[in-house]
Protein backbone atom coordinates (compact mmCIF):
# COMPACT_ATOMS: atom_id res chain seq x y z
CA UNK A 1 0.00 0.00 0.00
CA UNK A 2 1.26 3.49 -1.15
CA UNK A 3 -0.49 6.61 -0.05
CA UNK A 4 -0.28 9.84 1.06
CA UNK A 5 -3.34 9.81 3.31
CA UNK A 6 -2.40 9.48 7.05
CA UNK A 7 -5.13 8.02 8.04
CA UNK A 8 -5.26 5.25 6.26
CA UNK A 9 -1.57 4.91 7.06
CA UNK A 10 -2.56 5.02 10.26
CA UNK A 11 -4.58 2.01 9.96
CA UNK A 12 -2.64 -0.10 8.95
CA UNK A 13 -0.02 0.25 11.76
CA UNK A 14 -3.27 -0.02 14.38
CA UNK A 15 -0.33 -1.32 17.03
CA UNK A 16 2.42 1.35 15.94
CA UNK A 17 5.57 0.07 15.22
CA UNK A 18 9.31 1.42 14.40
CA UNK A 19 9.17 3.95 11.25
CA UNK A 20 12.24 4.62 8.98
CA UNK A 21 11.89 7.85 7.01
CA UNK A 22 13.56 7.97 3.76
CA UNK A 23 14.81 11.43 1.60
CA UNK A 24 15.24 9.62 -1.75
CA UNK A 25 17.77 11.87 -4.11
CA UNK A 26 19.51 10.67 -6.98
CA UNK A 27 22.65 10.09 -5.66
CA UNK A 28 21.83 8.91 -1.90
CA UNK A 29 18.72 7.96 0.56
CA UNK A 30 18.72 9.42 3.72
CA UNK A 31 17.76 7.17 6.61
CA UNK A 32 16.02 7.80 9.75
CA UNK A 33 14.01 5.65 12.45
CA UNK A 34 11.66 6.81 14.95
CA UNK A 35 10.66 4.93 18.17
CA UNK A 36 7.90 2.62 18.24
CA UNK A 37 5.90 4.82 19.90
CA UNK A 38 6.44 7.58 17.13
CA UNK A 39 7.68 10.22 19.65
CA UNK A 40 11.37 11.29 18.26
CA UNK A 41 12.74 10.79 14.73
CA UNK A 42 16.28 10.16 14.99
CA UNK A 43 19.00 10.15 11.89
CA UNK A 44 20.69 7.05 10.74
CA UNK A 45 22.67 6.28 7.68
CA UNK A 46 23.08 7.92 4.01
CA UNK A 47 22.78 4.83 1.43
CA UNK A 48 25.03 5.87 -1.35
CA UNK A 49 22.79 4.95 -4.89
CA UNK A 50 24.44 2.71 -6.68
CA UNK A 51 21.79 0.14 -8.93
CA UNK A 52 18.63 0.02 -7.18
CA UNK A 53 18.69 -3.65 -6.73
CA UNK A 54 21.85 -3.25 -4.57
CA UNK A 55 19.73 0.50 -3.35
CA UNK A 56 16.55 -2.13 -2.29
CA UNK A 57 18.89 -4.44 -0.66
CA UNK A 58 20.61 -2.13 1.51
CA UNK A 59 16.85 -0.50 2.53
CA UNK A 60 15.99 -4.40 3.23
CA UNK A 61 18.79 -4.89 5.71
CA UNK A 62 18.21 -1.57 7.60
CA UNK A 63 14.38 -2.48 7.78
CA UNK A 64 14.99 -6.08 8.93
CA UNK A 65 17.67 -5.13 11.39
CA UNK A 66 15.88 -2.25 12.72
CA UNK A 67 11.96 -4.38 13.11
CA UNK A 68 10.30 -1.25 10.69
CA UNK A 69 6.99 -1.90 10.62
CA UNK A 70 6.27 1.02 7.84
CA UNK A 71 8.04 3.82 5.44
CA UNK A 72 7.71 7.50 5.43
CA UNK A 73 9.30 8.46 1.79
CA UNK A 74 9.73 12.22 1.36
CA UNK A 75 7.30 13.81 -1.54
CA UNK A 76 9.49 16.74 -3.50
CA UNK A 77 6.48 18.37 -4.57
CA UNK A 78 6.80 21.62 -6.09
CA UNK A 79 6.12 25.27 -4.19
CA UNK A 80 2.51 25.01 -5.81
CA UNK A 81 2.01 21.52 -4.33
CA UNK A 82 2.24 19.63 -7.95
CA UNK A 83 4.39 17.18 -9.03
CA UNK A 84 7.59 17.35 -10.94
CA UNK A 85 9.83 15.14 -12.63
CA UNK A 86 11.80 14.52 -9.10
CA UNK A 87 8.42 13.68 -7.53
CA UNK A 88 7.64 11.09 -10.45
CA UNK A 89 10.62 9.69 -9.71
CA UNK A 90 9.78 8.95 -6.28
CA UNK A 91 6.86 7.79 -6.41
CA UNK A 92 8.10 5.42 -8.91
CA UNK A 93 10.92 4.41 -6.16
CA UNK A 94 8.26 3.71 -4.15
CA UNK A 95 6.03 1.54 -6.40
CA UNK A 96 9.79 -0.77 -6.73
CA UNK A 97 9.67 -1.38 -3.38
CA UNK A 98 6.29 -1.98 -2.08
CA UNK A 99 7.19 -5.72 -2.77
CA UNK A 100 8.75 -5.39 0.70
CA UNK A 101 5.43 -5.74 1.87
CA UNK A 102 5.22 -2.55 4.28
CA UNK A 103 2.95 0.16 3.97
CA UNK A 104 4.82 3.34 2.51
CA UNK A 105 3.26 6.65 3.34
CA UNK A 106 4.32 9.98 0.65
CA UNK A 107 4.81 13.05 2.99
CA UNK A 108 4.81 16.13 1.63
CA UNK A 109 9.29 17.37 2.20
CA UNK A 110 8.91 20.47 0.34
CA UNK A 111 10.52 21.97 3.12
CA UNK A 112 13.15 19.51 4.17
CA UNK A 113 16.12 19.94 3.00
CA UNK A 114 15.71 23.76 3.20
CA UNK A 115 15.40 23.60 6.74
CA UNK A 116 18.09 21.17 7.77
CA UNK A 117 20.60 23.12 5.65
CA UNK A 118 19.78 26.43 7.40
CA UNK A 119 20.28 24.78 10.88
CA UNK A 120 23.28 22.97 9.61
CA UNK A 121 24.52 26.77 8.23
CA UNK A 122 22.98 28.14 11.53
CA UNK A 123 25.82 26.06 13.27
CA UNK A 124 28.74 26.93 11.27
CA UNK A 125 29.25 23.50 9.86
CA UNK A 126 31.15 23.04 6.78
CA UNK A 127 30.31 22.24 3.22
CA UNK A 128 32.05 19.17 3.82
CA UNK A 129 30.13 18.32 6.94
CA UNK A 130 26.76 19.76 6.11
CA UNK A 131 26.80 16.95 2.73
CA UNK A 132 27.59 14.10 4.70
CA UNK A 133 25.25 15.25 7.60
CA UNK A 134 22.08 16.95 5.08
CA UNK A 135 20.68 12.96 3.89
CA UNK A 136 20.02 12.00 6.97
CA UNK A 137 18.97 14.78 8.62
CA UNK A 138 16.29 15.80 5.96
CA UNK A 139 15.02 12.09 6.58
CA UNK A 140 14.70 12.75 10.02
CA UNK A 141 13.03 16.33 9.44
CA UNK A 142 10.53 14.30 7.45
CA UNK A 143 10.22 11.27 9.56
CA UNK A 144 9.62 13.70 12.12
CA UNK A 145 6.48 15.85 11.15
CA UNK A 146 5.09 12.68 9.48
CA UNK A 147 4.71 11.02 13.22
CA UNK A 148 3.62 14.89 14.22
CA UNK A 149 1.02 14.31 11.64
CA UNK A 150 0.12 10.92 12.78
CA UNK A 151 -0.27 11.62 16.55
CA UNK A 152 -3.00 13.89 15.51
CA UNK A 153 -5.39 11.19 13.29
Amino acid sequence: MITTDRFAFREALPAGGRLIGLDIGTKTIGTAFCDAAWTIASPAETIRRTKFGKDKEALQALITQQQVKGIVAGLPLNLDGSDSPRTQSVRAFARNIEDIGLPIFMWDERWSTAAVTRTLLDADASRARRSELVDKLAASYILQGAIDGLSMC
